[in-house]
């Protein structure tokens, strides 16, 4: 048996410590250590960890620094006590938190020999703290975000209260801090109001009978004596015997207050005025279904006062059965809060049997404390008389897509008036010198005279279907074209194909046009549809762009003579493929498309043209292959007076008595063979001398290799394969400057009229409806003097 240790010996009581004791040299070795520390170490043995740490500061604390903090405070106060350091256990590596509590050993000389503490692992409380720390943080974060006060108070079974947590919205509502409250529990209760203190006492008295959810709301007095209005809710979350947790939030409904009160001041007087205004006026309790009528509402449709009793109900089963789902729908929406205001249109039934359309319209202006709707107030509006403006608008709507639909008729029958013409033409004129060949007292002459009157049928039809495009109505009406083309851009983003950017650059002038609003729409979406067709999938760019520009005569003539002065000018614009100059020709021609069999009709563009020429204005084209194109349209703008009568239209001079045709030679050009064989045949008969061609190149050949033939008229068709009749007429008048040149064209309009005007034309011809017509109108040429 060993003996006892000697006094003043704690190497038992060392070793017995549960929490970790060591003595250190000053230069950071460990000296000793009891069993607690050697296990919160990591090792087995007190050997083992001597021999294991080299240098306390940098081997076991985390942050070496805190090596020399420890020693500083050594050397300055001979000890240290609560020093808390996050360490490695030296032999796992393992973070922890620990807290030393050390003294310094001295000699008798005053020496410095180690130091002899304790060390107690907190990891667990330095995590709690962190943790606690992080939620405070949270809530303190997610209540600043709430409006008004937030609160969690222990309330004790005398009454007594303390706050666990205050939320800085208090500053908002009573002007006082958190920490004040928290302070003083009594602090919020005596703001409370005198007339109101009996809902503070009766509130106490429900907490006491046990965990109850309250709320409501209590005026307040601050110190300055302004008064508030609060909202009130608070929930037990736990109870005992010694008292109940509760967490709840208040908030200010002052501007709330005042406006119930300033509409109850004034209900008299607003009903009033949207009596006088012509509005009926209703006032709906929604949990009694009573509802006042004003007496304006019950005459709105035939009903006296004692016809009608005030239940919303009786309003309700006389609504439109088709009516009734979405005025219920409009409804739900604003008590729920999804509307701000309820709106809804509906009819009611009147007491003759009638049905009137009323624009209803309402707000909640009372809803208890879990928010459910109790009262509503609103008008309703007598809209009978708009709604059938609109279903007359829907109508003329349809009148002018009809219009249109008629108009790209119109527009397909001017493309192929050519050809029929021709065809009809040739018809006509074979027959009267077929039956000049055959005699009168042929058997053929009755099946000729049946050809003969069915081809004036025929050709009496084309002139039907001309005269029935040219008379299409059009709406011209002196308004602003600024909104036209926005509300036409809007439509046109919905319809624009992936890839595709459209941009828009309108001024902020209204720029005022006497004009049609569906055609010019209509002009728009042509024109941006052509410049997204023509980029064939590729992705693009198209830009619409409004501005007002001045127009010289210079400038006018070059737009085919529209009169000089200030126009409105459109402009649509692409980055596509553009077009060559070919293209840019016979781009406005009905039925000429650059895009694949099936991929176009050819017509688009065409009734631009036309729709631009209707409103007197012009279009105008600039594009090269590769760098997109651009369409510039021209739109005169309106003055303040009323727009002046239709410009004249130039018509042709009257036909004269045929004159002696011996030694004229007449040249007769028209890509149609047939024709061309006929006319040279009639012209030949009446004794001109004619020379005929189906082509202008053809002419021109001819022309260029005869110098000193003599040419008294040369008649062209217009619409040739190659070469146009004005391109005939201006490069024959280079060669032959006093040649007299007729063009002939069953499509007469201003621009091929100004066109043949500025290459020198003489004359421009419809066609003719016989070949008699022809031959006279040739003599009646033939009498003008030269130029």
């Amino acid at each position: 048996m060993m003996p006892p240790p000697p006094d003043g010996d704690f190497s038992t009581l060392f070793n017995f410590l549960p929490i970790g004791a060591y003595r250190s040299s000053p230069d950071g070795q460990m000296l000793r250590a009891n069993q607690a520390l050697v296990a919160l170490n990591g090792y087995a043995t007190e050997a083992g960890l001597i021999e294991g740490v080299k240098n306390i500061a940098v081997e076991w604390y985390v942050d070496p620094a805190r090596r020399q903090e420890f020693k500083r405070l050594l050397d300055r106060d001979g000890f240290v006590r609560g020093f808390v350091s996050e360490i490695y256990r030296h032999k796992t590596r393992e973070r922890v938190w620990i807290s030393e509590n050390a003294h310094a050993v001295r000699d008798a000389a005053g020496g410095l020999r180690y130091y002899e503490g304790t060390v107690e692992d907190i990891t667990d409380r330095i995590r709690s703290q962190k943790a606690l720390h992080e939620s405070e943080e949270k809530l303190r974060l997610i209540t600043s975000q709430v409006p008004g006060m937030v609160f969690s108070v222990f309330v004790r079974p005398d009454g007594q209260r303390e706050y666990l947590y205050v939320s800085p919205g208090v500053r908002d509502i009573y002007g006082f801090e958190p920490e004040d409250l928290m302070r003083d529990s009594l602090l919020a209760s005596r703001y409370r109001h005198p007339d109101d203190q009996a809902i503070l006492e009766q509130d106490m008295q429900e907490i006491q009978k046990g965990p109850v959810d309250l709320g409501g709301e209590f005026r307040i007095v601050l110190p300055d004596g302004r008064v508030k209005w609060v909202y009130r809710r608070s929930y037990a979350v736990s109870a005992g015997p010694e008292g109940t947790h509760r967490v709840g939030v208040l908030l200010d409904i002052t501007a709330r207050k005042e406006a119930e009160a300033a509409l109850h001041a004034n209900e008299a007087l607003w009903k009033l005025a949207l009596e006088s205004a012509g509005d009926g006026v209703w006032d709906w309790d929604l949990l009694s279904g009573e509802e006042f009528f004003s007496s304006g509402i019950k005459r709105m449709f035939g009903y006296e006062d004692s016809d009608i009793a005030n239940l919303s109900a009786e309003f309700d089963s006389r609504t439109h059965p088709d009516d009734v789902t979405q005025m219920q729908a409009d409804r739900q929406a604003h008590f729920e809060g999804r509307m701000p205001v309820y709106r809804n249109e509906h009819r009611i039934r009147c007491k003759d049997g009638s049905w009137k359309w009323v624009l209803s319209r309402g707000m909640v202006i009372s809803r208890d404390e879990d928010g459910r709707p109790l009262r509503m107030v609103g008008t309703h509006t007598d809209i009978t008389e708009h709604k059938l403006a609109e279903a007359q608008q829907r109508a003329l709507e349809a009148q002018l897509r009809e219009s249109q639909k008629m108009e790209a008729i119109g527009t397909l029958a001017g493309g192929v008036a050519h050809d029929f013409n021709n065809l009809l033409a040739a018809i006509l004129g074979n027959l009267v010198l077929a039956r000049e060949d055959v005699g009168e007292g042929h058997p053929a002459q009755e099946s000729l005279t049946e050809i003969n009157r069915a081809a004036i049928r025929a050709r009496q039809l084309v002139q039907q279907i001309l005269t029935f495009s040219r008379r299409q109505t059009q709406e011209m009406v002196r308004q602003p074209l600024t909104p036209l083309v926005e509300e036409a851009l809007g439509l046109m983003r919905s319809l624009l194909p992936a890839g595709i950017k459209l941009a828009a650059r309108l001024p902020g002038r209204s720029l005022p046009v006497l004009a049609d609003a569906t055609q010019m729409q209509q002009v728009l979406m042509n024109l941006c549809t052509n410049a997204w067709q023509a980029m064939d999938g590729q992705s693009g760019d198209i830009t619409v762009a409004l501005r007002e520009v001045s127009l010289d005569a210079s400038k006018a003539l070059q737009l085919g003579g529209i009169p000089s002065g200030a126009y409105a000018c459109l402009s649509v614009a692409d980055n596509g493929p553009g077009m060559d100059e070919d293209t840019q020709r016979r781009i406005f021609e009905p039925f000429f498309t650059t895009k694949a069999p099936g991929a176009g009709t050819g017509l688009g563009l065409a009734v631009v043209h036309g729709i631009v020429k209707a409103h007197r204005g012009a279009i105008q084209i600039q594009s090269r292959p590769g760098e997109g194109a651009r369409f510039d349209v021209y739109l005169p703008l309106a003055s303040e007076a009323a727009p002046g009568d239709e410009a004249p239209v130039q018509k042709l001079p009257d036909s004269r008595a045929e004159v002696a045709a011996a030694g004229k030679h007449v040249i007769y050009i028209d890509d149609y063979e047939a024709l061309v064989f006929l006319v040279g045949r009639l012209l030949r008969k009446q004794g001109y001398r004619a020379t005929t061609f189906e082509s202008g190149e053809a002419a021109l050949e001819w022309l260029r290799a005869h110098p000193q033939e003599p040419v008294d008229l040369v008649v062209t068709d217009q619409n040739m394969p190659g070469m146009s009749g004005v391109e005939v007429a201006r490069l024959m008048l280079r060669l032959r400057p006093a040649l007299r040149v007729a063009i002939v064209s069953g499509h007469v309009n201003d621009k091929l009229l100004a066109e043949a005007a500025e290459a020198g034309v003489r004359e421009v011809l419809g066609k003719q409806d016989s070949m008699d017509a022809l031959g006279e109108a040739i003599g009646n040429l033939l009498e003008q003097p030269a130029a």
